[in-house]
Formats: C-alpha cells, sequence, structure tokens
C-alpha cells in the first residue's frame, strides 16, 4: 500500500508498470473563489479535487495523493478506465491535475470486459492518444448539468428558506425537470381523467366435453341497450362456424441485450429497479464473466469468438446441453439489432465461469445474460394462429387458438420466453354449437397507467434525455427527493407544484426537446463538429435569462413552495392508524428538550391525551403503507447509513416483540473497501518503483 491506497505492481521486460486504481471521480466542477453556498445565481466554476468540493468526499484526497506520488518520476501513463464518457472524463482529470499535465503524452487502453486475455491485448495495442474528443463532451455534461442544478436547485431551496424559515432539500435540472415533468403530466391526466362506460359481450360454448371462450366481433358496445339486444338475440341460440383461418408466422430471435432492453427485462422477469440492474451488471463485469453493461449497442461484433464463448459456456452444467446444440451449427451467426454504439458492443458473457459465489440477484441477472446470448444464434420460431368466426344472424364471435411448430430460439431463452398454446373447438365450416352461456358486462374506459421505473426509464430513452447511465440515477433522485413515490410512480404534491412554478417562470427547463437537443450537441463534441467552449457560450446565453426571471419571481416562488411543502411535510409525518386511546390522528415529532424523535398523539391539548410510542434514533424515518401483521399497526421504515435498513412496528417495538432487519439487496459502496470503476497504470524505470507492500 502506498498512504492507505492499495496499488499493484508487476515486471515486463520494458521495465516495470504500476497500476492503481481510481475510484470513481477523483475531480468535479465547483465555485471558483469563496462563494457562501446559499449564493445563486453562480457563473464561475473550475474542476477541483471531490474532496474540496463535497463534505463526504474527504477520504478521496489520499487516492490523489497517492495517485501523484506514484506517478513521480513515470516515462509513460496509460488510461485504463472505462472506455466510455465518464472513464475517459476520469482519466483525463487524474493525468491533468494529479499527475501534472500527463494526459498531454498518456496513452489509452480499450476493452470490454474485464478478462485476463482481453486486458492483456488491450494493453499490446494501446491508442497513442487519449480519447480527447469523449474526455471534452464528458466535461461540458458535467459543467452544464452543475450549472443548471446548482442554480435551479438553490433558487428553489433559498426561496422556500427565506419564506419558512426551515431547510427543505430542493432540486432540478436539465434532466430532472423533464422527467419529473412526465410523471406529474400522467398524474394530472388521471386525476382529470373522466371514465366512459362500455359493455362487452362475453359467451361460451361447449363441445366434446370442453368449454371455448368466445369474443363478440365487436369488442366494445357503446350502450347499454344495444349489448341487451345482443343477449336477448343469441341467447340460447346455436351459432353456425362460418369459417376457420389458420396461418402460420416466423417470429425472429430477440435483438442482443443494450443496457436499457436489459433493465427492462430484469424488471418484467425480477421487478429489479433500474438502478439495481446496473449495479448488479456492474459487479458481474468487475468478475469477469460479463462485458460492460454501460452500453446502447444491440450488436455483437464478427471477431468477438462465438464459438470459444460458447464452448466455454458448455463447461457450465446448466447450459452444457443448449451450448453444445449451438454449435453443431457450421456458421454462427447472431440476431442484430439497430442501434449501435462505437465504444461498447451489446452486452455479452465472456464463457468464463465466475470465480466466487454470486447472490441470487447476480445469478438472476447472470443466467439471463447467458440465455439472451445464446438465443440470438437460434432459428426464428415458428408458430401457428388460428381463427375461428361463428355467427348468428347479424352477430359474429370469435375464438383464436395458438400453437408452437418448431420452439427454435424460444428454447434457449426458455424460462424468459412464454409460449402458450390453445387448441381450437373440432369444428369445421357450417357446423352448428349451441350456446352454453352468454352475458353483457359493463365496464369503464380505464385512465392511462402510472410509470413505473422501466416504464418511466423508456419514456426518457425515447425522448432522448440523459444517457443510459445517468436516467436510473436521476429516477432515484426522484425518489429521494420526495418527488415521487411508490413502485407505480405517483407525484406528490410537491412535484407537482415544482413543475407548476417552473412552467410559468422556466418552462424551457421542462421541455425534453431542449434537454435533448443538448444531448446532440454533446455528441457533436464528441464527432470533433463542435467545440465545449462554444457548446457551454451556446446554452448559457438562454440559461441566463432563466435564472434572471427566477430571481426576480423569488418571492412569489418560495411563498407558493412554503405552503406545499409544509403541508407535504405534515402529511408524511402522519400516520394512518389513529390514536388507540383518544381516536385523534398520530405524528411523527422531536422533542425541543431531548431532540429525540417519537410518535406522538396531536390530541394532547384538546383531549388531554398522552400517548406516545418510541421511535429508533438514527437514520432516516419513512411511513410504510403497510400495517403490521401481529397488532395490525402502520410500519416504519428506518434506512441507516451504511448497508441495511430495518422495518419495524413502532407498537410492537416498545415490547420488543417484532422487529425485523433486512439488508440492502443493492449496498450503497464504500469507496475505501472497494475501488471499482477505473485503473491508472503507471510505467516506470525499474530503479524508480517504490516496493509494494501490503
Amino acid at each position: 500500500m502506498h498512504g492507505g491506497v492499495t496499488f499493484f505492481e508487476c515486471t515486463t521486460r520494458q521495465g516495470s508498470v504500476v497500476v492503481c486504481s481510481a475510484i470513481g471521480h477523483l475531480y468535479s466542477v465547483g465555485t471558483k473563489g469563496k462563494v457562501l453556498r446559499n449564493t445563486y445565481p453562480v457563473w464561475d466554476f473550475n474542476w477541483k479535487a471531490k474532496s474540496q468540493v463535497e463534505r463526504r468526499s474527504t477520504r478521496l484526497a489520499k487516492w490523489i495523493a497517492a495517485i501523484g506520488s506514484l506517478a513521480e518520476n513515470a516515462d509513460r501513463y496509460v488510461n485504463a478506465c472505462d472506455y466510455d464518457i465518464e472513464g475517459s472524463l476520469i482519466g483525463l482529470t487524474i493525468l491533468r491535475y494529479a499527475c501534472h499535465g500527463a494526459d498531454r503524452k498518456a496513452s489509452r487502453m480499450k476493452f470490454s470486459t474485464m478478462t485476463d486475455r482481453e486486458l492483456r491485448e488491450a494493453y499490446r495495442n494501446l491508442s497513442p492518444r487519449l480519447d480527447s474528443s469523449v474526455a471534452e463532451a464528458g466535461r461540458c455534461r458535467h459543467e452544464l448539468d452543475w450549472l443548471y442544478g446548482i442554480n435551479l436547485s438553490r433558487a428553489l431551496t433559498e426561496s422556500t428558506l427565506k419564506q419558512r424559515r426551515s431547510y427543505a432539500a430542493l432540486s432540478t435540472g436539465r434532466v430532472q425537470g423533464p422527467t419529473l415533468n412526465f410523471v406529474v403530466e400522467r398524474e394530472l391526466e388521471i386525476e382529470s381523467f373522466v371514465p366512459t362506460p362500455y359493455w362487452t359481450i362475453d359467451a361460451i360454448i361447449e363441445s366434446e366435453g370442453k368449454e371455448y371462450t368466445l369474443e363478440y366481433a365487436k369488442p366494445r358496445v357503446p350502450t347499454s341497450s344495444e349489448a341487451l339486444q345482443v343477449v336477448r338475440d343469441c341467447e340460447g341460440q346455436d351459432l353456425e362456424v362460418e369459417s376457420v383461418e389458420t396461418r402460420e408466422f416466423h417470429q425472429l430471435p430477440p435483438n442482443p441485450f443494450d443496457l436499457p432492453s436489459l433493465q427492462a427485462e430484469a424488471f418484467r422477469h425480477f421487478h429489479y429497479s433500474p438502478s439495481k440492474t446496473l449495479a448488479v451488471a456492474e459487479r458481474l463485469y468487475l468478475g469477469a464473466v460479463v462485458s460492460y453493461p454501460r452500453t446502447s449497442s444491440q450488436k455483437l461484433p464478427r471477431d468477438l469468438g462465438y464459438r470459444e464463448i460458447l464452448h466455454q459456456l458448455s463447461q457450465q452444467n446448466e447450459y452444457s446441453r443448449l451450448a453444445g446444440k449451438i454449435l453443431i451449427s457450421e456458421r454462427l451467426t447472431p440476431q442484430q439489432g439497430p442501434k449501435d454504439d462505437p465504444a461498447h458492443p451489446a452486452i455479452y458473457p465472456t464463457g468464463e465461469p465466475p470465480k466466487s459465489f454470486l447472490t441470487d440477484p447476480e445469478k438472476n441477472l447472470y443466467d439471463l445474460i447467458v440465455r439472451r446470448f445464446m438465443a440470438v444464434f437460434g432459428e426464428p420460431s415458428l408458430r401457428t394462429l388460428s381463427t375461428m368466426t361463428l355467427k348468428h344472424g347479424p352477430h359474429s364471435f370469435l375464438t383464436k387458438a395458438s400453437r408452437v411448430l418448431n420452439a427454435g430460439w424460444t428454447e434457449f431463452y426458455a424460462p424468459y420466453s412464454r409460449e402458450y398454446s390453445q387448441e381450437l373447438p373440432d369444428l369445421k365450416g357450417g357446423e352448428r354449437v349451441q350456446l352454453k352461456k352468454i352475458a353483457a358486462t359493463e365496464k369503464f374506459v380505464e385512465p392511462p397507467p402510472r410509470y413505473n421505473s422501466n416504464s418511466l426509464l423508456r419514456r426518457m430513452e425515447q425522448a432522448h434525455i440523459g444517457t443510459k447511465a445517468t436516467r436510473a440515477e436521476t429516477i432515484d433522485t426522484l425518489y429521494k427527493r420526495g418527488y415521487i413515490k411508490k413502485s407505480r410512480i405517483e407525484a406528490t404534491p410537491l412535484a407537482i407544484e415544482i413543475s407548476r412554478i417552473l412552467a410559468r417562470h422556466c418552462p424551457l427547463i421542462l421541455d425534453p426537446g431542449f434537454t435533448a437537443k443538448l444531448e446532440e450537441l454533446l455528441t457533436e463534441i464528441q464527432e470533433e463538429s463542435r467545440t465545449r467552449v462554444n457548446v457551454l457560450l451556446e446554452t448559457l446565453s438562454q440559461f441566463r435569462s432563466v435564472m434572471r426571471d427566477l430571481v426576480i419571481a423569488e418571492d412569489d416562488v418560495g411563498s407558493q413552495l412554503c405552503r406545499t411543502v409544509a403541508a407535504q411535510t405534515s402529511l408524511d409525518r402522519t400516520l394512518m392508524s389513529p390514536c388507540p386511546q383518544c381516536g385523534s390522528a398520530l405524528k411523527i415529532v422531536r422533542s425541543r428538550q431531548s431532540r429525540k424523535r417519537f410518535i406522538g398523539c396531536t390530541g394532547r391539548l384538546e383531549k388531554g391525551c398522552s400517548f406516545s410510542l418510541p421511535l429508533p434514533q438514527f437514520g432516516k424515518l419513512t411511513l410504510l403503507h403497510q400495517k403490521c401483521s401481529a397488532c395490525g399497526f402502520q410500519l416504519v421504515l428506518t434506512r441507516s447509513k451504511g448497508y441495511r435498513k430495518m422495518i419495524s412496528c413502532a407498537r410492537c417495538y416498545v415490547n420488543r416483540v417484532r422487529m425485523t432487519r433486512l439488508k440492502e439487496l443493492t449496498p450503497m459502496a464504500d469507496p475505501a473497501a472497494e475501488p471499482r470503476s477505473a485503473i491508472a497504470i503507471l510505467r516506470k524505470a525499474p530503479s524508480s518503483v517504490q516496493d509494494h507492500k501490503e
């Protein structure tokens, strides 16, 4: 170790190589000079050590010191961070600031997996220069996000603080604003939705002892009288088979996984949030069992070595039969999707077996990726779709069935591909069958469905806002700010008020087209058709007028937000369970003397009720919409700093009867414990290298 930071050293024919990890961004954007934290707008910035910008990042200072010390007298530098925008930026800032301008003479290492073979190959074929245009796009993204985020968030927070005289963390930004507005628009659409009635006709026939459900040819009958007339006309009558049509169709294999499609499938099958899927995929990548997950490509390159990967998979018991079946083919041609990413191919398994124990989420995601990889080499599946039409007078009914003729790729993707088979009744054209049952059912047109994490992520992707790596983080931020709640996402009153204020004073921030345009400009920086400075100047010229309007409307904004924050805070602290002694509402309160928090009865002054319950004194409390199975009291979630959370019942907690400790499925990584995101390689002369000490 050097300065408390672990590094590695190996000897080559050309000299010694020192490998030191970076734990994400060691440098970030901060205010230039001394500026009070409540000052806005802020326009002057520079890049600083993250330990100088964020209070919780002081431990990162030792990484900068260690890398700077190890880099002294080095004759060669290599940026071996993840090959994407963030990795390019991390390496650039470390080489430029910690290694004192080494970015001008550094090389770039490009790889998509952490296997020994690919890392050795990448080191042998170093790019002679850094991918500066990609890093410049990353710099511009961080600078714009910082300028938008810090100014808009301070405007909301400080305007509220001046009116309310108590702190409430409010935030928005160029990606967060449009994303929140998607949820708010859907919430308002649901609230204003007026259900319209319609009727469906449900009918059943029986043939050879089996019952078959029929659909009326008109899926929605608009009036009750028309629906009842259909029932009267057909009840107890025979239906004549008018036609039986059967057609075959092929279903092509699925596209290889990019990150959004992997997140969508993981949500559909395992109910993993997008951020959890990304975290688990990154752990599999670091374990060298899958390729780099932060990719938008749905293409697998020809030189990937399909046969070698499949051969390695065939050595794993659970995949041996399926992989062996694919290897019989003389030519391996995978299905390719439309999307491409110049940095990385689609997500695929490396073929190497896991070297350590996998958690259940890791096993599930690894199995999903492996089976999807095998499925893209499968043949199209062949199915038949049959439709039988039956009539009585002017009324037509349908029944449909499907059958699998050739499973094709679905055999390899099972159990994630669902294949249903259903048979038609054994009837031919002209034959008659009696209706066993027919009824009209009243239904109502339903409002549009609420977003979940997966559908909101997909909406962001369709609007071209955010990146494949940051979209899930944006959704998590909305939850943390109290803007959205529940898995079927609901916008809170605070979210609706913030969107209304932004729509009135700075509608540009809510416009997904504006944010998508910025993403296009960042892409142009990568392609070297624009410069970072030009994009900053062009964007900030619009943003300055937005901030001017917000500053002018500060009092109006603050008074509106103040009322909403106070109402939501009260709502968040009020329990659904009433006081068992007097029936008044119960609230989470804090003692002015001891500063301890507890549950107290709001009927204390009016009714003299002294009912109270203790609460855990650590972590952040959240009232859950769930009840204790033992006493029916509302449950409380306590999130502690670190790796655990606790769900407890405040009423049972008194007697220490019910307390459940749950382990976080995706714990927050401790940078000191798990260096993970980047590697900086420094080559030195043998005599100048310090001995490696564990």
